[in-house]
């Protein structure tokens, strides 16, 4: 990779590791599915006018998306994320890699050699010795939130895989205009006071909400794009485990979040976890998966 990509990429991992600091600005004034159904309205109003509707086949499979990707992926994983350390939430994301490889096997035959299993242990035993962290109270549930949420993420890579003709923008502005109205019914459904919250919220809820519109969906993911057009995922993809390094760093910094041994330990594990998973095979685990998580 040329330095100036290299740059680039970190830049971006840096991005999205800071945005689970930065979601928090919402989150704490806002309702978590509420706040997604915002960021991706927000999403759909600045893409709309630009793209080109897709034929009903495909606005057929995008809407399944819209569902599993912002009904349930994104509700699950904001959720958890409202009520956890940034630290922690950008660690557990790190289980859609197991998740999609374990799916691999079940749904492609690709079945996993010894280094990948071990791979997947380790990542999944580097999340619960992060979860026992002093100062995380209630995290098991939330993570297990996460960890949900991580398989819906695992889930609808397969069906990005079924659009991969469809130009990224189209399919960000259409996924975007699905999702809303199944994260407003779930909002409807599991939380109370969003118009309130939304009255009397501060500028910072704004900001996070157009950081995580503007920033992550649509800039940042757009020189994703590119640069998986450019380099093979053998090259992208290692950078990616980047992102809970500056997860913990960034809850750390600017959220004070507990970063003890076992945050640490854990981290680390993690990391090694799906380090393995991604460098033995990682078109199993999908180019674009590891990011789009935040």
């Amino acid at each position: 990779m040329r330095p100036i990509d290299a740059a680039l990429t970190v830049g971006i991992m840096l991005i999205w590791g800071l945005n689970f600091v930065v979601a928090k600005l919402a989150l704490n004034e806002l309702p978590a599915i509420f706040t997604m159904s915002l960021r991706f309205a927000l999403v759909a109003i600045l893409l709309l006018p630009f793209v080109k509707a897709p034929s009903a086949k495909d606005m057929k499979a995008i809407a399944l998306l819209g569902f599993t990707l912002g009904g349930l992926h994104f509700s699950s994983m904001f959720t958890g994320l409202k009520n956890l350390d940034a630290g922690l939430a950008a660690i557990a994301t790190q289980s859609q890699v197991p998740f999609a490889a374990l799916l691999s096997a079940v749904i492609l035959k690709d079945y996993p050699g010894w280094r990948r299993w071990a791979g997947m242990g380790l990542a999944f035993f580097g999340i619960w010795l992060a979860t026992g962290e002093a100062g995380t109270g209630g995290a098991p549930f939330f993570v297990g939130l996460v960890l949900f949420a991580s398989l819906m993420w695992a889930i609808a890579n397969f069906q990005f895989k079924a659009l991969t003709h469809v130009d990224g923008f189209t399919l960000n502005a259409y996924t975007a205009l699905w999702s809303v109205p199944f994260q407003l019914a779930f909002s409807a459904m599991l939380e109370t006071g969003q118009i309130d919250a939304l009255v009397n919220a501060t500028w910072r809820a704004y900001v996070g909400v157009a950081f995580m519109s503007i920033m992550i969906t649509i800039c940042t993911y757009w020189l994703w794009y590119r640069l998986l057009r450019r380099y093979t995922v053998n090259v992208t993809i290692p950078y990616t485990l980047l992102v809970p390094v500056f997860g913990v760093l960034s809850g750390a910094i600017f959220n004070g979040d507990v970063v003890g041994w076992r945050t640490l330990a854990g981290a680390a594990a993690t990391i090694a976890g799906v380090a393995i998973i991604v460098l033995r095979r990682p078109a199993d685990v999908g180019g674009e998966s590891t990011s789009k998580m935040s």
